[in-house]
């Protein structure tokens, strides 16, 4: 061959191969890794492996026309893909508004009602009470059937729970029962504290539930409290901060959402909040010498959500209670405390929004607030009216696109970091966890007897 077609030869391999090395893959690494690096054990958006992820929509359906190629959930060159951000894009507004909400139910099975709530308001999650818990089997035979409804398509649900211990118990007769904060307040152990948060936690999670609306992060700070009460770990805000964030990390730990409550504080009210409206004339200043400082610690420890009370607090917010108060919400938890979790209203069906509010006008103000998630925890109209309200008020701009997928997408990532999924639940070993419960149990009410009848 002559020279100077071997050198062209040459030159031409010479840019065939370069380009292709300089745009080699690259070894990303894990993504989207849950709190302090961890990877999550689950994917939100990884519809296989949890029951998580929205088939792919053609142009023109949903939201899909305004995220264009580029934008939404495509990463920039070089960049890893974010499942988060990819789902987002896919999703239509009705579909992020319903993830911003938890609903009750009326009974023991999956009714018209709640088959609605998922096949049109594709809600996030739901809520569970005494009234649609009769024992285990048919908890976990209600969970799975709500979970089938939702379809393996669908962003996975939350299973909520109020179970504190004490008399806010929800859970079957079969189980055994738990002290009230106040008793564990005054044996003073955090190991017990945290013990016990592990115990709530694999007792829901044994059911299907994913979230645990506890613990009670008041301060007693009023003995003539009508709804906190025992459900305090104590009147100081060091007992309740030591005690209380120790139950969230074990709650955690079992890989069970923690909800800390009731923000900013209902320790000093003399209203039940079920019926109306509690006013509390305290200042800022003193909210932060005595009840932000459980949620201070909390959040310092890693809380991943947060409730918000229906109190009035005229020296901070003369007008909107702290769950629909963007001072309480934004300026305080938000900016002024570094929350960056999820923030949840207690129940709008409560007295103390019931009495003042239109529903619907409050689920909106609530999220304007800087809530992400609204409860709306009884009657399936008030449920229809609040979720019906949200669409609105995103269809005339009051709720930006914005700040719903700002919403969006903490919950979505919460999901993720707790491999919320889809798979049913098999039986619950409840003889096992009771076993459990009584050796815990046991172990510390021994010592406080030594420790009491010690000189």
């Amino acid at each position: 061959m002559p020279f100077t077609k071997i050198w062209l030869s040459f030159l031409l391999v010479l840019l065939l191969v370069f380009p292709a090395g300089c745009g080699g893959r690259h070894d990303t690494g894990p993504q989207n890794p849950g709190a302090n690096g961890t990877p999550p054990e689950a994917s939100a958006g990884d519809s296989q492996n949890s029951g998580a992820g929205t088939p792919e929509k053609p142009a023109g359906e949903g939201e899909t026309s305004e995220n264009p190629a580029g934008e939404g959930g495509t990463p920039a060159p070089g960049k890893p893909a974010d499942p988060i951000a990819e789902r987002l894009a896919r999703m239509s507004m009705e579909e992020k508004i319903g993830q911003m909400v938890i609903v009750g139910l009326d009974g023991e099975t999956a009714d018209e009602h709640a088959r609605t709530m998922l096949s049109e308001y594709r809600v996030g999650g739901f809520i569970l009470f005494k009234r649609n818990i009769r024992d285990a089997a048919q908890t976990i035979g209600l969970i799975n059937e709500l979970k089938e409804l939702n379809g393996a398509g669908s962003v996975p649900l939350f299973f909520g729970v109020d179970q504190e211990g004490g008399k806010v118990d929800r859970m079957p007769d079969e189980f055994e029962k738990f002290p009230t904060n106040a008793e564990i307040g005054k044996i003073g152990d955090q190991a017990f504290s945290r013990q016990i948060g592990r115990l709530l936690a694999k007792e829901i999670k044994s059911l299907g539930f994913n979230l645990n609306f506890a613990p009670v992060l008041d301060v007693n700070s009023n003995p003539q409290n009508p709804v906190i009460g025992d459900r305090s770990f104590g009147a100081t805000a060091e007992i309740v901060s030591s005690l209380g964030v120790e139950t969230m990390k074990g709650i955690q730990e079992e890989n069970v959402v923690s909800v800390v409550k009731h923000f900013p504080g209902h320790g000093d009210t003399s209203v039940d909040s079920h019926i109306g409206l509690p006013v509390v004339n305290n200042d800022l200043q003193r909210l932060r010498k005595l009840e932000l400082v459980p949620f201070a610690e909390a959040i310092r420890q890693h809380a991943d959500a947060v409730m918000v009370a229906h109190i009035l607090l005229p020296k901070i917010d003369a007008r909107y209670p702290s769950s629909l108060s963007k001072t309480v919400i934004t300026d305080l938890l938000r900016n002024e405390m570094k929350f960056d979790g999820v923030v949840m209203t207690d129940d709008l069906t409560m007295g103390a929004i019931t009495e003042q509010y239109d529903i619907g006008a409050a689920a909106v103000k609530a999220i304007q607030a800087g809530s992400d998630i609204v409860l709306v925890c009884h009657d399936f109209d008030k449920e229809t009216a609040a979720i019906e309200a949200l669409r609105a008020a995103a269809q005339r701009g009051e709720l930006s696109r914005e700040r719903i997928d700002e919403s969006v997408t903490r919950i979505l990532r919460l999901k993720e970091k707790y491999g919320v999924g889809g798979e049913k639940v098999g039986s619950a070993d409840v003889r096992k966890i009771n076993a459990e419960i009584r050796s815990v149990l046991d172990t510390y009410m021994a010592k406080k007897q030594r420790a009491a009848s010690s000189p």
